[in-house]
């Protein structure tokens, strides 16, 4: 394994980490001095900058939805400099800034470092900072996994459900950019960014189990990705057209929206943290160009990031706690380092 000599001798073998100890509440994570993980052949080790906070990291909290034990630590995105490789590596990534997606199955984010695997990268361009890459790389990769679903056609009407969260967030300049004719579904304090963004129409959402759309809303839309939950967009296939697309983000429709030989529609499912298990190097490649790209975008200006609230490594539970109850907007994230630059 080779590192950078300084960074490796301050590790001293044991860093700090905020560990799962089988609690679904935020609160009862443990901030723990523990042992740095061994590094497998093809893994890269990360001296963490910024944590970015997603909905994901306190729902997997609940014992039983994963496969944790106790002294597990959770988190998916992070940003910050590689300062040891594995075996398989090349030397080249030593001391680069990058971004990553971490698996659910591998130690996480929620760290001063974390053992992230070399397909996993992403390079952060020069000159952006730690806070604005460390956001990116689970509502933006998701996003971006679900416009690819679909076919592109100028000013086909796509309904967006859930648009004023931070896969939302993504989604909408997406699919502005593609040139399909956007409605997004959200609350109605999200209205007046969304149409800052380009959105021409926005509506009240989400529906509750007992609302429905009214006729003039069905078989109106060409496609919709919803981003709550599978009920939710169950609810929602009434308004596609003949040959329309439902996307779903949380979950997947249990069973076919339509009768055989009716509207056909397709339906598909996105879950970022399903690369990890089923993804070969080339889908793994695709997406961090993709996401390299999406960062060169940001940092340009040809996209905008969500705007920040960010809190030191001891407030981890509390801000994470504040996100699963909705008491900010605005993507949460973790300075692990004081600057976070």
């Amino acid at each position: 394994m080779a590192d950078e000599s300084t960074d490796a001798d301050d590790c001293c073998g044991t860093h700090r980490a905020w560990t799962w100890q089988g609690s679904p509440e935020p609160g009862a994570l443990q901030c723990q001095c523990v042992a740095i993980p061994e590094l497998a052949s093809d893994d890269v080790l990360v001296r963490n900058a910024v944590i970015g906070l997603n909905p994901v990291d306190w729902k997997v909290l609940t014992p039983g939805l994963v496969d944790w034990e106790a002294g597990k630590v959770p988190g998916v995105d992070g940003s910050g400099t590689v300062i040891a490789v594995g075996d398989d590596v090349d030397d080249s990534w030593l001391g680069l800034r990058v971004a990553y997606h971490q698996s659910l199955g591998k130690p996480g984010s929620f760290a001063e470092y974390t053992p992230v695997a070399a397909r996993a990268l992403m390079r952060i361009p020069d000159g952006m900072p730690f806070d604005i890459a460390a956001g990116v790389p689970c509502p933006a990769l998701t996003a971006w996994l679900a416009i690819e679903k679909l076919p592109v056609y100028l000013n086909a009407p796509l309904l967006i459900s859930g648009a004023g969260g931070a896969v939302g967030h993504y989604l909408i300049q997406f699919a502005l950019q593609r040139g399909f004719a956007v409605t997004a579904m959200c609350h109605s304090r999200h209205w007046a960014r969304l149409h800052a963004m380009g959105v021409a129409f926005c509506t009240e959402g989400p529906l509750s189990a007992e609302q429905s759309w009214t006729v003039e809303n069905a078989a109106k839309y060409f496609a919709v990705i919803d981003t709550v939950n599978e009920e939710h967009a169950a609810r929602l296939t009434p308004v596609l057209k003949a040959n329309g697309h439902i996307v779903c983000i949380q979950g997947r429709l249990a069973e076919w929206p339509n009768p055989p030989f009716g509207r056909t529609l397709s339906m598909h499912e996105v879950a970022l943290g399903a690369l990890h298990r089923a993804g070969d190097d080339d889908a793994w490649q695709t997406l961090t160009r993709t996401g390299e790209k999406i960062l060169r975008d940001l940092a340009s200006g040809c996209l905008v990031a969500e705007s920040t609230v960010s809190a030191g490594f001891d407030e981890l539970p509390r801000l994470l706690d504040a996100l699963r109850h909705r008491q900010f907007s605005g993507k949460p994230l973790i300075r692990v380092t004081e600057s976070g630059v």
